[in-house]
C-alpha cells in the first residue's frame, strides 16, 4: 500500500518499501524528486541546498538523513557524530521539505556491505589518502540512496568538493539518471566554512580554524600570478596558526587533474584544530605569472 501523500507536509518514512512506494507514486503523476543527501546536524549550509533543491520547477522537496558508518574511518567520529534528530526536524519544516527519509542502519545494510563502490584512482588522493575507504563508503551510500529513491536531481555542497567530483563520476560511469547539482559553499561572517563538525571547535580553536578560509583567500587574490604564488601566500597564511595542523594545501584543476597553468583551478585545503579535522576549497583563476 502506498504512504499517503500530502503536499506541502512533512512526511518522514524510516523504512525502504515507504520510502519506494511514495517515491514511485510521485513520478507516476508526474512530479520530480529534488534529493539534498545529508548526516544530520543540519545547519544554514544544508538549508542553502534545501533553498536551491526547493526551486526546481515542479519538484518535491526531499531530503535523507542517515550518519553512514562506511564512510567513517576506525578512529573517526562515527558515535560521537551530533544526531539532533528533533532540531533536524524543525529545518526540515522551517525548509518546506515534502519527504525525509531516515533510514537506520539496519534499513541500509542489512547484511553487512559486502559490494561497495570503487571510487577509483581520484578516491585515494587527497582526502582518500587521509582516510582510506571514505569514498568508497561515500559512493555506496549516494548509489543506494539513488537506487531507493530515484531522484531527479540531487543537490551537494562544493565545500566537499572532492566528493562532488566523485559523485558526478560515479553518476557519468555507473548510468544513474539524475541531474547533479553543487552549490557554492556556505560560510560564516567571518569566512569560516558550515560543517557539523565545527560544533566539536571551543573558542581558541574557532578563532583559529577562520586561518583555512583566509589561507584560501590570500592565495585566490594573487591568482593572476600562477600556481606557485598562490601556493606560497596561502601557506603563509596557515604557517602564522598554531592552532592548525595541515594535511595538505593542493592547487588542482576543477576535475581535480593537475592544475592548468591558465584559466580556472581548485585550491583546497585541510587541516585538524584541535581533535577536529576541516576541509575548504576555493576557486581561482590562474594566469602563467611572469
Amino acid at each position: 500500500m502506498t504512504p499517503r501523500f500530502t503536499p506541502g507536509q512533512l512526511h518522514v518514512h524510516s523504512g525502504l518499501d515507504d520510502m519506494m512506494a511514495t517515491a514511485r507514486a510521485l513520478r507516476a503523476v508526474g512530479r520530480k524528486i529534488a534529493l539534498v543527501p545529508t548526516m544530520g546536524a543540519l545547519h544554514d549550509g544544508h538549508r542553502q541546498l534545501m533553498r536551491t533543491a526547493r526551486r526546481l520547477p515542479g519538484t518535491v522537496l526531499t531530503a535523507s538523513i542517515f550518519v553512514n558508518p562506511l564512510q567513517f574511518g576506525p578512529n573517526e567520529d562515527f558515535d560521537r557524530y551530533p544526531r539532533p534528530l528533533e532540531e533536524d526536524l524543525g529545518v526540515c519544516r522551517d525548509e518546506r521539505v515534502e519527504l525525509l527519509f531516515t533510514p537506520s542502519r539496519e534499513d541500509m545494510y542489512p547484511t553487512g556491505s559486502e559490494v561497495t563502490v570503487d571510487p577509483g584512482p581520484l578516491g585515494r588522493e587527497l582526502e582518500g589518502a587521509f582516510r582510506p575507504g571514505h569514498f568508497a563508503g561515500v559512493l555506496t551510500v549516494v548509489a543506494k540512496l539513488f537506487n531507493i529513491i530515484r531522484p531527479d536531481y540531487a543537490v551537494f555542497g562544493e565545500k566537499d568538493y572532492q566528493q562532488l567530483t566523485l559523485i558526478k563520476k560515479l553518476v557519468r560511469d555507473l548510468n544513474h539518471d539524475v541531474k547533479i547539482i553543487g552549490v557554492p559553499v556556505a560560510r560564516d561572517t567571518d569566512g569560516l566554512a558550515r560543517s557539523s563538525r565545527n560544533a566539536y571547535l571551543d573558542d581558541d580553536q574557532r578563532t583559529a580554524a577562520v586561518t583555512l578560509s583566509a589561507a584560501l583567500a590570500a592565495g585566490a587574490r594573487v591568482s593572476a600570478g600562477g600556481a606557485e604564488v598562490v601556493l606560497e601566500s596561502a601557506r603563509a597564511v596557515l604557517d602564522k596558526e598554531p592552532l592548525v595542523e595541515l594535511d595538505y594545501l593542493e592547487l588542482r584543476g576543477t576535475d581535480l587533474g593537475p592544475a592548468p597553468s591558465r584559466g580556472e583551478a581548485r585550491l583546497l585545503v585541510a587541516a585538524r584544530v584541535g581533535s577536529t579535522r576541516l576541509i575548504d576549497n576555493i576557486q581561482v583563476i590562474l594566469d602563467e605569472g611572469e
